[in-house]
C-alpha cells in the first residue's frame, strides 16, 4: 500500500501568505481602475470573490491533493522540492539512506548507486521525521530484501 507525505500546515500557511497578498495587490489595482476608470463596481466585486476562490482552492490543493514525496512497493517519487535531486527511483537504485544537515535544516538524503542523491528535508512534511524515517527504512529493507532481526 502506498504512503504519501504532503505538505506540513505551516508551510501551506507561509505560501498562502504570499499569495495573499499577491492578490491584495490585484485588488487594490482593480479598485483604484474602477474608481479612475469609472468602470462597473462589479468588477471589483467579481475580483474580490475570483481572489477568495483562488486562495481556498490553493489550500485545498497544497494541503490535501498533492503530496511531496509518495512510497509504494517499487519505489520512490518526490515532487514540488525544489533541488531534491532525482525525483523518482526504485529501492533496488537505492544504495543507503542517512539523515544529513543541508543548508542548516533536517533531511533524508537518498543515496543511489549511481552516485546521485535524492534530499528530502523533513520540516516540509507533514508528518513526524521519526515516523517518515521508520517508513523509509522498513520500505527500503523490503524493496532490497531484508528482514530486520529483533
Amino acid at each position: 500500500m502506498p504512503t504519501q507525505y504532503r505538505f506540513s500546515p505551516a508551510l501551506v500557511i507561509r505560501s498562502l501568505g504570499a499569495l495573499l497578498v499577491l492578490l491584495g495587490l490585484v485588488v487594490v489595482v482593480v479598485a483604484l481602475l474602477v474608481s479612475a476608470a469609472d468602470l462597473p463596481r462589479a468588477l471589483l466585486s467579481v475580483t474580490v470573490v475570483l481572489a477568495v476562490s483562488v486562495v481556498v482552492a490553493a489550500a485545498v490543493l497544497l494541503r490535501r491533493v498533492v503530496p511531496l514525496v509518495r512510497f509504494d512497493d517499487e519505489g520512490f517519487r518526490v515532487r514540488f522540492l525544489r533541488g531534491a535531486g532525482v525525483k523518482q527511483g526504485r529501492w533496488r537504485e537505492v544504495e543507503d539512506a542517512v539523515t544529513a544537515k543541508v543548508g542548516g535544516q533536517d533531511c533524508v538524503v537518498l543515496r543511489l548507486r549511481d552516485g546521485r542523491t535524492t534530499t528530502i528535508p523533513v520540516a516540509v512534511l507533514d508528518t513526524d521525521p521519526a515516523t517518515f524515517v521508520a517508513d523509509l527504512r522498513a520500505r527500503l529493507d523490503k524493496g532490497h530484501g531484508y528482514r530486520r532481526l529483533r
